[in-house]
């Protein structure tokens, strides 16, 4: 089941969370996330939609030229399983691929409301837990995934938290 996880490993993805804990995250710092991921999908001219939440709101979003509006529901669901799960999209998929089950055998959670599908991220501050959380929807799922955390890397190295 690993070809559409790009071999992505629950142990791999979880030491991939552990790198990205930030010491603070900051409203400021949740817009300076959102500008940074559209500068950088913009060079690359990549269709897709972006959201970043902090606390519980949307704190930037952006579509960007040739999204469909069918991302905006992906960033939806996406929002709903790291909302629920605390933890990557892409890792909640993988652990229940590794049991051999799809997510919505493994959950029962409608897949209309929930989708395990890489693209989100919850953005975690050390001793504090989940503040907020990057989306990133229009790829193939590993290239959501890996956009993102790309991004949040990029967000460390320009404003260390």
């Amino acid at each position: 089941m690993t070809g559409t996880t790009g071999g992505y490993t629950s142990a791999a993805l979880a030491e991939q969370a552990a790198g990205l804990e930030r010491g603070s995250f900051t409203l400021a710092d949740a817009v300076d996330l959102g500008l940074l991921a559209v500068q950088r999908a913009t060079a690359q001219e990549l269709p897709i939609v972006l959201e970043v939440h902090h606390l519980g709101r949307v704190a930037f979003r952006a579509a960007l030229p040739g999204s469909l509006p069918d991302s905006d529901d992906w960033i939806r669901r996406k929002a709903n399983v790291v909302g629920r799960f605390t933890s990557s999209t892409l890792a909640v998929r993988v652990r229940f691929e590794e049991c051999g089950q799809t997510f919505a055998e493994g959950t029962g959670l409608d897949e209309a409301d929930y989708a395990a599908h890489g693209g989100g991220l919850p953005i975690v501050v050390r001793g504090v837990g989940p503040v907020g959380a990057l989306y990133a929807s229009g790829l193939p799922q590993v290239e959501d995934h890996e956009f993102a955390v790309s991004c949040l890397r990029e967000l460390a190295t320009r404003r260390p938290g």
